[in-house]
């Protein structure tokens, strides 16, 4: 896994770039938050294809745990990838929720992610 340090709008942005999955739980998350932070950057992007199957099946509450340390450390997340696959009703809402909210945002777009992470 390499973490990839770049400025978008004078914002730090670090992206999580890997062949592997790097989420398989909360601690995944927490791990790669603190090196991101401790490298100067508090907005992530991620990989939807990075991600552990689970995060998106709401009712192991991966997804809520990850999240939650996002919102505990004032950090902002993007995750990359086509959320269109997913039939889920409730991720879809979650989804809509989350990015109307703007803390963590789903995006079909590494410029897609910059860009809100930068505002």
């Amino acid at each position: 896994m390499d973490i990839a340090i770049s400025q978008h709008n004078g914002v730090d942005i670090a992206e999580v770039i890997s062949n592997e999955l790097t989420i398989k739980d909360a601690q995944d998350a927490l791990d790669v938050l603190a090196n991101c932070s401790y490298q100067g950057a508090d907005n992530i992007i991620w990989h939807e294809k990075n991600i552990a199957a689970d995060f998106f099946d709401l009712k192991t509450g991966l997804a809520g745990e990850v999240l939650q340390k996002f919102s505990n450390y004032r950090a902002k997340l993007a995750i990359v990838g086509d959320f269109s696959k997913y039939e889920s009703k409730a991720l879809r809402d979650f989804i809509f929720e989350s990015n109307r909210q703007g803390r963590i945002s789903f995006v079909a777009s590494v410029d897609e992610a910059k860009e809100k992470l930068s505002k």
